[in-house]
């Protein structure tokens, strides 16, 4: 079954998998598992909850599942299920089981496995534990306004879980429709979550019986994810905070089946700098937007946790191994955290220039200038000498550090490392007199017998050849000069563009620009 969509297509029986996968958790096998909705893409806070099951799993030499939850067929986004795997294959924590790569308790879409849950609900009946409900839409509406009327938490009123077995027996044969509720009982034991520690919420006292299965066959979160995460014999539920409260209504379907539970551990929310939750109507909060932008995976992981907590220390510049060997639960705090995305800037030019540092990685970030130039700028490439590797790696070594994004090179700031500008020489008459003079005195400069340019250097003789003008000032020599050869006011200093463009490049467009 390993592999590919045959694995996919390979229903898991449930009592094959109670035998094994669970097993394998009671015995102490780590296994857990991301598994978000496909109503919607992958945003920056699935993609921390995705890192730290990641995390955790890699630490204790366990597996790491996705399970797309897809119950809820009226909200499925098209694409959003392949766009999650695919982000989380980009951002360097792939899944080591999915719907995408299989493996032994497919299938990993729940809209697959509605015979696994029928099959429990089945259970269920047959224990009491649960009973056919056929109230109608319209009579639990009446309840809940009246619930509101009296200033009160809507809530069934557990009317279905008194009929009798030959009521139900005559309303199925009438062929009424129904729903499964589970019979909530008082008595919920307390549990230890692994963050927010002891907890006991007595649901029954506040809530109606829950629904597990719809009229439509399909099956409630509370059921699916219970079924679901016992036959794929996960060790460890580490989800988001939201789901808290709902632990105890899973640990008493646990109960009811006479399954062992998982352990829990709740992460706390990542909330925007106005105190609202991260959310997926956030269109700049999506990964797959923020890869396009630019942003890489590094810089992203990095910026989610830097925000929050589970590492001894929060610094700007970890790389995945670093946060997953860092990555502690029992250092995760139990407040919100607030995610700053004015920063996501800061940390891409970090990583950015680990990466334009490390001569491994170099030769892709070539790559990517090359086509990027290409396709910005096509046939104004007057010298195809601008896509070779060696000047590509000299612009990308002089601006590390500098640019916080890679397409940052072909914007209109840094056009002048790509084309030639075309500047009048009135205009650079305007502002110099001595235009002709300044020139002439670069040339000389350019053409000294120097093995190599270099910054340092160029900006030494640059300050003392302004001694040598008469009466245009430093400043000016150099706006002057910025202006010939980029034809723009503003950017790098001149001895970074002339190391840029290199010693022939530099001395083509001084001539053309100054001299007459």
């Amino acid at each position: 079954r390993e592999g590919g969509r045959a694995a996919e297509e390979d229903p898991l029986l449930p009592g094959e998998a109670t035998m094994g996968l669970a097993g394998a958790a009671a015995a102490g096998a780590v296994r857990v598992r991301f598994a978000p909705s496909p109503t919607g893409f992958l945003h920056l806070g699935g993609l921390r909850t995705a890192l730290y099951n990641y995390a955790f799993a890699q630490k204790r030499g366990g597996r790491f599942l996705l399970r797309l939850e897809d119950t809820d067929q009226s909200r499925i986004v098209p694409g959003a299920a392949d766009g999650i795997e695919d982000m989380l294959e980009w951002a360097g924590i792939p899944p080591d089981e999915s719907p995408r790569r299989g493996g032994p308790v497919g299938p990993y879409r729940q809209s697959q496995r509605l015979h696994l849950y029928r099959e429990a609900i089945e259970q269920l009946l047959e224990k009491g534990a649960a009973y056919r409900c056929f109230c109608t839409p319209q009579r639990l509406e009446l309840l809940k306004k009246a619930a509101l009327q009296r200033q009160e938490t809507p809530r069934y009123d557990n009317k279905c879980r008194h009929l009798s077995p030959k009521q139900v027996a005559e309303k199925v044969a009438q062929g009424a429709d129904s729903v499964v509720r589970f019979r909530l009982e008082v008595g919920a034991e307390p549990f230890c979550d692994l963050v927010y520690g002891w907890s006991k919420h007595e649901v029954a006292s506040v809530e109606g019986d829950p629904v597990l299965l719809k009229s439509d066959g399909f099956p409630t979160y509370h059921l699916a994810n219970v079924v679901d995460d016992h036959l794929m014999g996960i060790s460890h539920v580490l989800r988001g905070g939201e789901w808290l409260v709902s632990t105890t209504k899973h640990l008493l379907l646990y109960r009811a089946f006479g399954w062992d539970p998982p352990r829990f551990g709740h992460f706390p929310l990542l909330l925007n700098p106005d105190g609202s939750k991260l959310s997926k109507r956030q269109g700049h909060v999506f990964v797959e937007q923020l890869a396009q932008d630019g942003y890489l995976p590094a810089a992203l992981l990095d910026a989610i946790t830097h925000c929050g907590s589970g590492f001894a220390e929060n610094r700007m510049g970890r790389t995945l191994e670093e946060l997953v060997a860092e990555f502690d639960m029992g250092r995760i705090e139990k407040y919100s955290s607030v995610l700053d995305l004015e920063k996501l800037g800061e940390f891409n030019r970090i990583h950015l220039a680990q990466q334009i540092e490390d001569e491994r990685r170099r030769p892709g970030l070539v790559a990517e200038v090359r086509a990027s130039v290409e396709r910005v700028y096509g046939e104004q490439l007057m010298d195809r000498g601008v896509l070779e590797k060696a000047y590509i790696e000299q612009v990308l070594l002089l601006r590390m550090g500098h640019i916080r994004r890679l397409q940052d090179l072909v914007s209109p700031n840094y056009a002048f490392l790509w084309i030639r500008p075309m500047v009048p020489h009135e205009e650079l008459q305007a502002i110099s007199p001595e235009a002709e003079e300044i020139g002439r005195l670069v040339l000389e400069l350019l053409d000294q017998p120097v093995a190599t340019l270099t910054v340092q250097e160029l900006n030494r003789d640059l300050r003392k050849l302004s001694d040598r003008v008469r009466v245009t000032q430093y400043s000016v020599m150099m706006k002057l000069l910025r202006l010939a050869l980029s034809g723009q006011q503003q950017g790098p200093s001149i001895a970074e563009m002339m190391v840029s463009l290199g010693r022939g490049e530099a001395r083509t467009r001084i001539q053309r620009a100054l001299c007459s």
